[in-house]
């Protein structure tokens, strides 16, 4: 009778090739993992690129559109007057020592807990009312594109977990406000800017502006702008303040 042969015994363990196999499984698909993110992000980027070049037409036409309306009333010897403006920004001036309990009340819902603070408000009827009662403590007024875009670019942090973030990518807005159709740096500032139907979304976002003291100082704060000092509504003249303390 033959004698059979002992079966060799596997030259690897079977635990160590287990666990080559789910190495290499999970490096296959981290691999496939970062292949789609890419794709994604390179898809991502283009819609950005669009979107911005969307919004500077749509700039660029309103300037004209403004421009041609001037003309066309001087021409037939008419005066043309501007649409209301719908967004302000507000900056805080002074303390609040031994003031009412309404206007600290009034500060505090416009997140301005402290001098130099500052922050974009929808106008209507209501915040009107409530900029005049705290008027001698804020300086405010209605911002241009270039003011907006400089004091996001700038000084724009986001609320994130409750957490100041800084806006140093895409990703972090895409994150909060996605779901809104706001995913980059232009849509939050066109949303802002146009005071759109997210604006109240897209404001609770960003974190209180914190500015610095504007360079030469401030001429009277217990003044208003129109009598040389320097609280109070001053229109378009708050982009040069905003300039100074960016």
């Amino acid at each position: 009778m033959a004698t059979q042969e002992p079966k060799k015994l596997p030259t690897v363990p079977e635990t160590l090739l287990k666990r080559r196999k789910r190495i290499n499984e999970l490096k296959s698909k981290r691999t496939s993992e970062k292949q789609t993110a890419k794709k994604l992000r390179q898809k991502t980027r283009k819609d950005i690129f669009k979107r911005a070049e969307k919004y500077v037409r749509e700039y660029r036409r309103a300037e004209k559109d403004e421009i041609r309306l001037k003309r066309e009333a001087k021409r037939v010897g008419n005066y043309y007057v501007p649409a209301e403006a719908k967004l302000a920004f507000v900056i805080r001036i002074k303390g609040i020592n031994g003031v009412s309990p309404r206007v600290k009340k009034i500060l505090q819902l416009l997140r301005l807990r402290q001098i130099n603070n500052g922050t974009f408000v929808k106008i209507n009827k209501a915040t009107v009312q409530m900029l005049r009662l705290v008027e001698p403590y804020i300086a405010w007024g209605y911002p241009n594109l270039k003011t907006v875009k400089e004091l996001i670019y700038k000084r724009g942090f986001g609320k994130v977990d409750g957490k100041r973030i800084a806006l140093t990518d895409n990703a972090i807005i895409e994150k909060s406000l996605g779901k809104l159709g706001i995913i980059c740096m232009e849509d939050l500032i066109h949303e802002v800017y146009t005071v759109g139907p997210h604006f109240k979304e897209a404001n609770n976002f960003l974190w209180t502006f914190k500015l610095s003291n504007p360079r030469g100082g401030f001429r009277k704060k217990t003044n208003h702008f129109v009598e040389g000092g320097d609280n109070g509504n001053r229109e378009h003249f708050i982009n040069n303040l905003v300039r100074n303390m960016n």
